[in-house]
């Protein structure tokens, strides 16, 4: 099986990504036990508990019919059965059934299937991918709502500060912002001090590009930069972390790295 990634850094692998959708949605529905789904989420801003959990279980069930049907052009419609809880106590059974209802699909689904997917990896490995680092951050979320400190597996958060970068060129369909990232060869470094992740974000007058930087590369100077653990670079590329904040050592252009995160988060 091809476990490897388009910028060739070692992979958690789809085997892994999937064990840790349910790791991930087991650790969310634990948060719910006793919280007030009328909370506030502070990584977004106009959601409460509640409108997270809807989100998150939602994402999985509309990933998990596209992984079934091994889509092979962009959806018409986002609609999906979503089975919605008939009552408020029953939100945490019924996210509990989402990760079900993924981990069916994911079982019966070739990961290196060919499909449609809006990033680089037309494989079905992407929605895999992609639907563990979805569930992930807003588990983050959920616990930041009620008031609790997240703790993330270095490992699978180098592995999404490299989904997230690898990804990110492609997003504008849905993060217009993102077509504001040009330039004409200025680079921006990002750097896991508890791993090996590295990173190097090239902006070029037609978009940017991400590739890691290993070996004689992790030489290379950058006109920015910022270094910090993965699970903190993973929040910061997310918009949950700012990057002037004391977890972060930030070097170079302030002004390209402002650049950066006032148009890089989705």
């Amino acid at each position: 099986m091809n476990t490897s990634h388009p910028t060739g850094r070692a992979a958690v692998g789809p085997a892994g990504h999937r064990a840790a959708v349910a790791t991930e949605t087991a650790a969310f529905v634990a948060v719910l036990d006793g919280a007030d789904l009328s909370a506030p989420v502070p990584g977004c801003p106009e959601w409460t508990l509640r409108d997270l959990v809807r989100h998150t279980g939602s994402v999985q069930r509309m990933f998990s019919v596209l992984l079934r049907r091994l889509v092979q052009e962009p959806p018409r419609s986002r609609e999906v059965e979503l089975d919605l809880p008939a009552a408020e106590d029953g939100w945490a059974g019924w996210l509990s059934a989402s990760a079900a209802v993924a981990e069916e699909a994911f079982a019966g689904t070739d990961p290196d299937a060919p499909m449609w997917a809006w990033g680089v990896d037309q494989h079905a490995r992407f929605w895999m991918r992609r639907m563990l680092f979805e569930t992930l951050v807003h588990r983050t979320d959920a616990e930041c709502a009620v008031g609790r400190r997240p703790v993330i597996d270095p490992v699978l958060a180098a592995d999404g500060v490299d989904e997230f970068l690898t990804n990110l060129p492609h997003a504008t369909p849905f993060a217009p912002q993102v077509a504001r990232l040009r330039g004409e060869g200025e680079t921006l470094r990002f750097r896991c001090t508890d791993t090996d992740g590295d990173w190097l974000v090239r902006l070029r007058p037609d978009g940017f590009a991400a590739a890691p930087l290993t070996g004689d590369a992790a030489a290379a100077s950058a006109d920015a930069g910022v270094e910090g653990t993965a699970a903190d670079l993973l929040l910061l590329l997310y918009g949950r972390l700012d990057h002037a904040a004391d977890a972060f050592t930030t070097t170079g252009d302030a002004e390209l790295l402002t650049r950066w995160f006032t148009n890089s988060a989705f």
